[in-house]
Parts: structure tokens; sequence; C-alpha cells
């Protein structure tokens, strides 16, 4: 058995009890390249095609059609790899067939804010700023603890301290070390919460983000190899305008704001000051 067919099956070992709990059995269903599951609220597919893992779901085995998610998973897929993929697995299986009480005492139990899934994106919401930084934190596990901290002095999720501080750098790291697999975890995740995030993680994503590659020749082109037709063209503008002189006078006047200067008051003219004073209007000659 390959190394490919052998995560396949780490795989499916590990949502066994995830769809489970969730009424699904293994069904005798024998399709290619796939591992079945039935019961009462339907049919679920998991199959290992063309390196990547695609949870389908639909009536029955036979007419399980419908991609639920869809996972890069290659023969030389690592240990966090497979992780990556189990966990947002879950999360898509949770969402789609757990009870809805079930996830309302979930979400009323969690301190953490929720983060926005695939399936709520498909019914016409649109990626946060805290998803994109929740699911980062599956890339790189070592800015969990820098996220609770944000989370937790300020209440709610503070993208634009967070990523200035501690995500850009991890991101810009990556792209420089240009680790394949890394590469593609990273640019799955940018490029699909780009093309259904709000107007504002767009900007963290472009600008906050990406904008310190610092119109990197270089380091764009192996980005342009990732990112996804909708991303690519802005992020490019971003990092030529910023290279300009009108925007490297911009950026800097963001990173060193001029001190607050209260407007002086205006002294009241002859005019205000006599009708001020009660006056009325100055007699005519």
């Amino acid at each position: 058995m390959s190394n490919f067919n052998e995560n396949f099956s780490v795989i499916v070992n590990e949502l066994d009890a995830t769809l489970t709990a969730l009424g699904f059995a293994k069904d005798e269903a024998e399709k290619e390249n796939a591992v079945c599951y039935s019961g009462d609220k339907g049919a679920v597919v998991l199959e290992n095609s063309d390196s990547k893992f695609i949870i389908f779901s639909g009536e029955s085995v036979d007419t399980a059609s419908k991609k639920l998610s869809v996972s890069l998973l290659e023969d030389d897929a690592s240990a966090s790899d497979i992780k990556f993929i189990v966990s947002e697995a879950k999360e898509t299986l949770n969402e789609k067939f757990a009870a809805k009480k079930a996830i309302a005492a979930k979400k009323s139990s969690q301190k953490t804010p929720q983060t926005v899934s695939k399936a709520a994106v498909k019914n016409g919401s649109f990626y946060d700023a805290n998803t994109l930084a929740s699911k980062l934190c599956l890339v790189f596990p070592e800015l969990r603890p820098y996220y609770k901290d944000n989370l937790s002095e300020y209440g709610e999720f503070m993208g634009e301290e967070f990523f200035t501080k501690y995500g850009t750098e991890k991101v810009i790291n990556a792209i420089k070390e240009n680790n394949p697999q890394t590469m593609k975890k990273l640019f799955q995740i940018l490029n699909e919460i780009y093309e259904d995030g709000t107007n504002d993680t767009q900007s963290l994503i472009a600008v906050t983000i990406l904008s310190n590659l610092n119109n990197d020749k270089i380091l764009l082109a192996r980005c342009v190899d990732y990112m996804s037709e909708t991303m690519a063209p802005p992020v490019i503008e971003v990092n030529r305008y910023l290279a300009s002189p009108a925007g490297k006078r911009a950026k800097k006047k963001l990173e060193n704001p001029p001190a607050y200067k209260p407007k002086k008051e205006k002294k009241p003219g002859m005019f205000a000051q006599a009708m001020a004073q009660g006056g009325g209007m100055p007699p005519t000659m």
C-alpha cells in the first residue's frame, strides 16, 4: 500500500468516530478510491482522488455528489498535513449534520468567537478576520497563544493588531522558505477566505499581510503560482503601489502619523462680536 493510501486510511479512521456520533455507519457499497457511510441523515462518501481528499454527501451512496469539502492530499503529506485535513473535515461534518440544539449549546459554552464555516458561506455569510486567524493557526500552531491573548485582552478579535504584530511575519517567512506543502496549505486558506471574505478581511490579506512582500519580484512570483485569479491582481497592484513614490509616502505617513494639532479657534469678527453683545445691527448713517 502506498503512503498516499495509508494517509487516506489514517484520515478515514480519524473521522470514523465523528461520523458514528453523527448517526452514520460504514456502508458496504463499493466505490473506487472511496469509503462510504450511510444513516438516517443520508450518505457520506470519503474519496481519495487526484491528490485530493473529498467529502461528498447525498440522500444515498449512489447519489452522493454534493461536495462538502476538498483538501489537498499528496503522497508525501506530513503528519501535520493530515491533522489539518482531519480538523477541517470534522468541522465540515459537524456543521452539516450535527443537531442544531447541540451546535447552539456548544456555541454558548465557548468563550472564543465562532469561526464562519464553509456551510455558512454557502448560505450567504462571509469569512471574517477571526476565521482567517483561526485557520492560519492550524498552519502555524505557534500563533495560537497570541491569538488567545488577543481575544483575552480585547474581549473580541482585533485582526489588524494580531496580524501586524504576529501573523504577517509568519506568513512572509513561510513564503521566503517556500516549502511546497506549507505554501499549498497557506494559500488554500488565503484564496478561500479572500474569495468569500468581507471587505475588511480582504484588506487584511492583500494590504496588512501580503503587501509586506515589498514588491519583491521573486517572492511575488512564488505566490502567483498559488494565488487564485481573484486574489492575485489586487495583491500585485498593492505591492506595486506601495513601491511607488506616492505609495512610499503614504506608507510612511501611516507608520509615523503626524502629531495631532487642534485647530485654532477663530476670533469672531466685529460684526459677530456686536451681535453676541446684543447690540444688533450697527446704526446706519
